[in-house]
């Protein structure tokens, strides 16, 4: 009986880390081609170097959470494709081969917090409507943790799980993050494609070559995204997001426009490229974990750091051609949300 009782508290204590949420730096840096496909609703430290490497390749996993969700999927599929590789739900020996010899260092890495991280000023709490919104000064961060998460594309739990007991107000503090680049440099992109029913934007050369993927929210039948194809005309970080009443939103009563600051939690995120018509663009967002998952006002909405990789690397004029879903018959162009330099 002693010796039973002993046994589970001895398996309690080994698995308590994994109940807790917490993640192996090492296991994730040393992890090998799962050899089933891993849950899509638990942290998995291949997963995590799958992500990183798919993210490094620019192939967007949208936000890193070591979980193989729908965006991870999508962004697997499209590797392989790309690369002539078989793909099913689970990941082919060479898929992981291919991915792993295109990249270098570890998939996670140590990190000092700097003072910048810390600094603020943070929003004590981000309102839920777009009116409570307005009298703003910024819409920032609103904890270091929130800010540390974005800037090496992930999602706050699996920096939470990596760092068990750190704090990340704290400067000086050493973390373990995704060892992804702060700026991702491409070959000047020249057509964008973005597929209404699969829930992604494609970036390409001149020659026709896919340089990079994005998973992508885009619009509802009540507010769809447009049909045909518009050129890029614009691409400025850092927007302030006005309002239009005749966008006629539920949630907002104001019949006069309205301008909201510039911020990472700007309701268009810290990245705007602008479309040739008048309210549409591509941009960024304040909730990286509801790309591809929900619906837009009509815009493409991408996570804040893969909006400015597109941004600060596709040239002006390009044009962008909106794939219809097979459902999707209206071609009618509604406004959806605009937003102007944050100098205007």
């Amino acid at each position: 009986m002693i010796r039973a009782m002993l046994g589970a508290v001895i398996s309690l204590w080994l698995i308590g880390p994994a109940l807790a949420g917490n993640l192996d730096p090492a296991a994730v840096n040393d992890a090998a081609r799962p050899p089933k496909p891993p849950a899509t609703d638990k942290l998995n430290p291949a997963v995590v170097k799958l992500q990183v490497l798919l993210d490094r390749a620019q192939f967007s996993p949208g936000e890193i959470d070591g979980k193989l969700g729908e965006n991870a999927q999508k962004a697997l599929k499209a590797f392989a494709a790309q690369n002539g590789i078989a793909s099913d739900k689970a990941i082919a020996p060479e898929l992981w081969d291919k991915l792993t010899a295109a990249s270098e260092g570890p998939i996670v890495a140590d990190y000092r917090i700097a003072d910048a991280d810390v600094r603020g000023p943070f929003l004590k709490e981000l309102p839920g409507k777009l009116e409570d919104m307005k009298s703003l000064k910024a819409l920032s961060y609103t904890s270091p943790l929130e800010g540390l998460a974005e800037k090496f594309h992930m999602s706050a739990d699996l920096l939470r799980a990596l760092n068990p007991g750190k704090a990340f107000d704290k400067v000086g503090e050493t973390i373990v993050v995704a060892n992804v680049p702060a700026r991702r440099e491409l070959p000047r992109l020249a057509r964008l494609e973005v597929d209404k029913k699969s829930g992604t934007l494609k970036a390409f050369d001149a020659s026709g070559a896919l340089l990079a993927f994005y998973p992508a929210s885009v619009g509802s039948p009540d507010r769809p995204t447009p049909s045909g194809t518009l050129k890029v005309t614009s691409a400025h970080e850092n927007p302030t997001y006005r309002y239009n009443p005749d966008y006629k939103f539920k949630s907002v009563k104001s019949k006069r426009p309205f301008d909201i600051e510039p911020g990472p939690n700007n309701p268009v995120g810290a990245y705007w490229i602008g479309l040739s018509a008048q309210g549409y663009g591509i941009h960024g967002t304040a909730e990286p974990d509801k790309v591809g998952k929900s619906a837009s006002h009509g815009c493409v909405r991408l996570t804040n750091w893969d909006a400015r990789a597109l941004g600060e690397n596709v040239k002006r004029g390009a044009p962008v051609v909106f794939l219809d879903a097979p459902t999707d018959t209206s071609s009618k162009q509604q406004g959806g949300p605009a937003a102007k330099r944050a100098s205007n």
